[in-house]
């Protein structure tokens, strides 16, 4: 991305800081006896592998601000980075519980993996009322450890109030945005505004803006830059999440790890179907709308990706994308040729840019 810029050695580092936060925290739980051992089993698990991007816009956030930090501020980045990632985490736990979803990145999700644990003990009771309750718990826990991370990161007292202050609106923006989905898939029904007012706020805010934010208020960023980060942020954001929704439809399940149109066997009423159903004729979208929500055979969901495309959704989405990211790019700049934000971290950010929105997985 930049020669001053690692993607992989980053990755390592913020999985170095996670790995002793929970070997930490797995020493403090020692007491409990080895019951919680499949806890903290599936903690682990939840934190290896993904690409980190909330973690580097958080981190890049702070360079944007303060290019040079001490070495101590450093490494104390990278474990508040790392706190972004346990949020996420804890959200996609809680998203597959929700979502009834059976895999995440090729595994079992976690309610199924604690299902399958009760069901090979032989205990009495329902296994999917225990695998969903684990899990549940395993998301609390770890957004309980976000919290603790980012507090216990390293800086002071008043650049992790101005952080936490953000890190709290960032948790109450996409628990939101998530009642705002489910309560759009409740109602059956799927439109264009309210699907992009679920993409703002229970994606684009938390997976790009809001860590810039974080990372910048640590640096004590001025209200000037915390705008120019949004101003580059939130579209960008917005792009991520609808490239998210097309490989929801359109994905390799071999890349992905979910399974072929796995949006549409979960019925979710994205931007995306709200303008298949809007383009189609009344019997497609019939088709479609009945569809959403139901098991679906590879031929099936092949027969609706085709739909989709000839309604001309897919080439909407992707044309949405890349307006919006177009128009975070020229924040971007805007911000980088004005001296608002510091020019080496503004090219890291243009090319992460282009890492969220164009990705394959």
């Amino acid at each position: 991305m930049n020669e001053t810029w690692d993607a992989d050695e980053f990755r390592r580092r913020v999985q170095g800081a996670l790995d002793t936060f929970l070997e930490t925290q797995s020493e403090r739980l020692v007491p409990l006896g080895d019951e919680v051992e499949p806890l903290l089993r599936r903690a682990r698990e939840s934190m290896s592998g993904g690409k980190r991007l909330r973690a580097a816009f958080c981190y890049w956030g702070f360079h944007a601000v303060r290019p040079s930090p001490s070495p101590g501020e450093e490494e104390s980045l990278v474990r508040a980075a790392a706190a972004l990632e346990l949020l996420q985490a804890s959200a996609l736990v809680h998203d597959d519980v929700i979502d009834d979803s059976d895999t995440r990145r090729g595994a079992p999700a976690a309610h199924r993996a604690f299902e399958a644990d009760h069901a090979a003990a032989g205990w009495p009771g329902r296994s999917r009322a225990y695998g969903d309750a684990a899990a549940v718990l395993l998301g609390d826990l770890l957004l309980t450890w976000a919290d603790e991370l980012l507090r216990t990161a390293g800086f002071g007292a008043p650049e992790t109030a101005a952080a936490l202050s953000v890190f709290d609106h960032t948790r109450s923006e996409v628990i939101a945005g998530q009642f705002l989905d489910i309560t759009v898939q409740a109602r059956g029904a799927a439109d264009v505004e309210a699907a992009m007012k679920v993409v703002r706020y229970k994606a684009a805010k938390y997976s790009v803006e809001r860590p810039l934010h974080v990372g910048a208020a640590l640096a004590g960023a001025s209200p000037e830059q915390i705008e120019a980060l949004s101003g580059y942020g939130l579209p960008v954001g917005e792009a991520f999440q609808l490239r998210d929704d097309l490989l929801g439809v359109f994905g390799d399940p071999s890349v992905t790890g979910k399974p072929a149109g796995d949006d549409l066997v979960e019925g979710k009423r994205t931007v995306l179907v709200a303008l298949a159903l809007a383009g189609s004729t009344p019997e497609d979208a019939d088709l479609l709308d009945q569809a959403l929500g139901q098991p679906l055979n590879a031929d099936q969901v092949a027969a609706l990706r085709a739909l989709i495309t000839f309604s001309g959704a897919e080439q909407q989405v992707e044309k949405t994308i890349t307006e919006l990211a177009a128009q975070g790019l020229t924040a971007l700049d805007d911000a980088k040729a004005s001296g608002v934000l510091d020019a080496n971290a503004a090219e890291v950010l243009r090319a992460l840019a282009t890492a969220a929105t164009q990705r394959t997985v």
